[in-house]
């Protein structure tokens, strides 16, 4: 019995076998392309994804134009089911629900600037409402649909085989105005995604028209001036800079602000209501309204007892604005949202921002202009880029159809030529057809026609042969001797090329152009500002984390007493109590083993406050897994800290720079292996009882308990965090204990004998013994203890 073959993955190269993983990654790639090409990018020549092209052939070949444009009777709509079947059958072999929701989506005018499809029945909403089945509605072509498909029967695109063969299909379509910018595209590929909004018409095709002109020297100042921004179909209002869209445009990715437009309806007795009728982009009326309602009567959160702080303060700050919020829309108003204010004494301003600030009626609105370009690779491309290649592709389409009208025109010319003779020789025509055993070749051998003309000559009619029939063959010949000069003259002139393009796209543009929808106005986005009272506070954080504030200060409370005396869990102790403001900042400094150190940020307001041992911090923040709480500040925006680690590094930050609207905080700290971060020092800029001067100097000690202090303006601030300059060289066993900003004197602490703790105070005369210059070794100090700490004093 024979062995069976073995593929040899060790050796490759042996008997032609394959590794699995160079296999593998092979057929991840052709799939990865395929989906790429043939599912979710749109190509740059006709705007069309494959399912969108093949739905819109189909639908051409079953005759379901919309007619009107050349006095034709446009078709009857058909269901749609029958679409989807022919579409099935012939083209495209996948879900027959798939090819229906691209159908859908075709007919949705609030999803394409310019629908393909003309939808009778249930088509769907904005709100997110399905289209009714396939079996229910009926489709046709729309009218501009004319703009892709009707040179494609002119020579213009290469068709390819389907997918079985039995027929053919067009790899492009010739699209006569850049669809891919009109009606945009929105897809997810293998690597690759694509969010390209719509445009104007009349805007994209100046852009077009200025760039032939100028044989593509059309400046960006020019370009961006022709195409301010996108024009979404449910018109809505850009906030965004005319730089941040410019730069969008140019890069081929950006995100723009775009918000609801409104206006304000006066009632009866002095009240009024605001009236939303435009939305941004990809929101509904529906999705608002769950907004309001998720911030009206919020639930609790997984993993939570009670609603959060912040929960709880959008309600008040929603409720205290908003009386009333309905959905008034119809078919006569596709949109109109009424919001109803507590109070008719409510600032309009104050009402509006408000809802721009909690809701989506100002979003978002991502540009990624990633498509199949005309050289068959996905990339992401600007807008001139764009523009340029639909250019181009239109340049070969024209030349293409110029080339396959002429040559219908000379054979057209041949024809007549040989019918002209005819018509001259008409009675020996007659008699040659009569006598000969073959007329063909014996018309070919007495007049010397073409075999062409001569089967022509005797499929011709006797009443072809009449004496008017001449004076016809005549006129279109000049006419079609007329037309071929101009087709031979735009084949063989560059020029001419381009001036029929221009013609032909200000034709179409005039044909079709409408209003722009889309007000394009830079606005300050929203920002809901809650109002907290500005009052002295004192935040108390134990050391196992735990937070409250006190109103007021706690010297000011303990005036000529001793330091005030606060409870806590037992087991737990003070970290510290900051004097500051309701309107400051707490700072968490959170570790992890072997990771950098994050700051997550508090608004002092939004602490809670009494008597009681307070909130844990972790729930008002979003620690990562493996990281804790590990040191604090609160203090103003403008207030800045010394940021060292037991590395021996260093640097200067504002509290403003370290601030971050995530509740995930954000990296900061750079740290090395082994390393902790020092507890922070306050460098100035600090609100309290008896506000801290600048500090002048900074001190540092070692565990080993060396000193070395040095001027402040060694240091250098890093707004963007890192890990900072050398502060102390330290010997190999030997680490930072602490480093703090002083101008007169430090406490340093630390552990003695037997597990005491202990401090010591050094004045500026003792400081002055360890002066030195930055990241040198400092001198050794006979403290009597091992330091853990250093903390400014004044």
């Amino acid at each position: 019995m024979d062995s069976q073959p073995t593929l040899d993955f060790q050796n490759p190269e042996e008997d032609g076998a394959l590794t699995l993983a160079d296999y593998a990654q092979t057929a991840y790639l052709e799939y990865a392309l395929s989906v790429v090409k043939g599912r979710a990018l749109p190509d740059v020549s006709d705007g069309q994804k494959p399912v969108q092209r093949r739905i819109l052939y189909s639908m051409s070949r079953m005759g379901l134009g919309f007619g009107g444009a050349n006095g034709t009777v446009g078709a009857k709509p058909v269901k749609s089911a029958r679409v989807v079947g022919d579409v099935l059958g012939r083209f495209h072999p996948h879900g027959d629900q798939a090819a229906y929701d691209a159908l859908v989506r075709m007919a949705q005018d609030f999803s394409q600037r310019y629908p393909l499809v003309d939808g009778q029945g249930n088509f769907g909403s904005r709100d997110g409402d399905g289209a009714a089945a396939m079996r229910y509605t009926e489709a046709r072509l729309s009218r501009i649909t004319s703009l892709l498909l009707d040179e494609i029967d002119e020579g213009t695109v290469d068709f390819i085989p389907n997918y079985d063969g039995s027929t053919e299909e067009p790899r492009l379509l010739p699209a006569r105005l850049p669809f891919t910018l009109l009606n945009g595209a929105s897809g997810i590929a293998v690597g690759l995604a694509t969010e390209i909004p719509s445009h104007n018409l009349r805007e994209v095709a100046d852009a077009c028209v200025a760039l032939i002109k100028s044989n593509g020297k059309l400046s960006d100042e020019e370009l961006f001036a022709l195409v301010p921004g996108p024009d979404y179909p449910g018109g809505a209002q850009i906030i965004s800079s005319p730089a941040e869209i410019t730069e969008a445009y140019r890069s081929g990715r950006g995100s723009l602000k775009v918000r609801a437009r409104w206006k304000i309806e006066d009632l009866a007795r002095g009240q009024w209501q605001l009236v939303v009728n435009e939305l941004p982009p990809g929101v509904s009326t529906q999705k608002v309204l769950e907004e309001i309602e998720e911030l009206t009567n919020p639930k609790v959160r997984a993993g939570k007892k009670a609603l959060t702080a912040e929960q709880t303060q959008l309600k008040a700050a929603v409720l205290a604005v908003l009386d009333v919020v309905r959905d008034e829309s119809s078919k006569d108003a596709p949109v109109r949202l009424v919001f109803e204010p507590k109070t008719s004494r409510i600032s309009q301003e104050e009402f509006i921002t408000t809802l721009l600030a909690q809701t989506s009626l100002e979003t978002s609105a991502p540009i990624n202009l990633t498509m199949v370009g005309i050289d068959g690779k996905p990339t992401q491309k600007s807008l001139r880029q764009m523009l340029s290649e639909w250019i181009a592709f239109r340049e070969v389409t024209v030349e293409r159809r110029s080339r396959h009208r002429l040559g219908k025109v000379q054979d057209r010319i041949h024809i007549l030529e040989g019918r002209q003779l005819v018509l001259l020789n008409i009675d020996e025509v007659i008699a040659i057809i009569r006598a000969a055993e073959d007329p063909k070749a014996a018309l070919i051998a007495r007049f010397k026609l073409s075999d062409r003309q001569a089967e022509d000559i005797l499929e011709i009619r006797l009443r072809q042969l009449a004496r008017l029939e001449a004076i016809k063959i005549e006129q279109e010949l000049k006419s079609l001797r007329e037309e071929q000069k101009k087709l031979e003259d735009i084949l063989a002139t560059p020029a001419s090329l381009r001036r029929l393009l221009v013609k032909e796209i200000e034709a179409d543009a005039r044909s079709f152009e409408d209003p722009r929808r889309t007000l394009i106005q830079a606005e300050k986005r929203a920002v809901a500002e809650v109002r907290v009272v500005d009052e002295p506070v004192t935040v108390i954080v134990s050391q196992k984390g735990w937070v409250r504030t006190q109103k007021g200060w706690a010297s000011e409370r303990a005036a000529g007493a001793a330091a005030p005396e606060y409870s806590f869990k037992s087991g737990d102790a003070l970290y510290g109590a900051f004097e500051c403001r309701s309107v400051d900042t707490l700072l968490v400094f959170g570790t992890a083993k072997d990771k950098g150190v994050r700051v997550y940020s508090v608004a002092v307001a939004s602490l809670p406050g009494g008597r009681g041992d307070g909130q844990p911090i972790t729930t008002l923040i979003d620690l990562e897994s493996g990281t804790h709480p590990a040191h604090y500040f609160a203090g103003p925006s403008g207030a800045a800290l010394l940021l060292a680690n037991t590395g021996g590094y260093g640097f200067i930050a504002s509290v403003e720079n370290m601030i971050s609207r995530q509740r995930g905080g954000k990296a900061f700290i750079d740290v090395g292996e082994g390393e902790q971060l020092c507890r922070p020092s306050l460098v100035g800029g600090a609100s309290g009882a008896e506000p801290m001067p600048p500090a002048t100097h900074v001190a540092c000690a070692s565990a080993g308990g060396r000193i070395l202090t040095f001027e402040i303006l060694e240091m250098k601030a890093l707004p963007k965090g890192g890990r900072g300059l050398t502060l102390i060289d330290l010997d190999a066993k030997d680490t930072l204990a602490g480093a703090a900003a002083y101008t007169r004197s430090v406490r340093i602490e630390g552990i003695g004998r037997g597990g005491k703790e202990r401090e010591e105070t050094l004045e500026i005369r003792t400081l002055n013994n360890a002066r030195g210059t930055r990241a040198r070794k400092g001198k050794a100090a006979d403290l009597g203890f091992k330091p853990t700490g250093v903390v400014r004093v004044l």
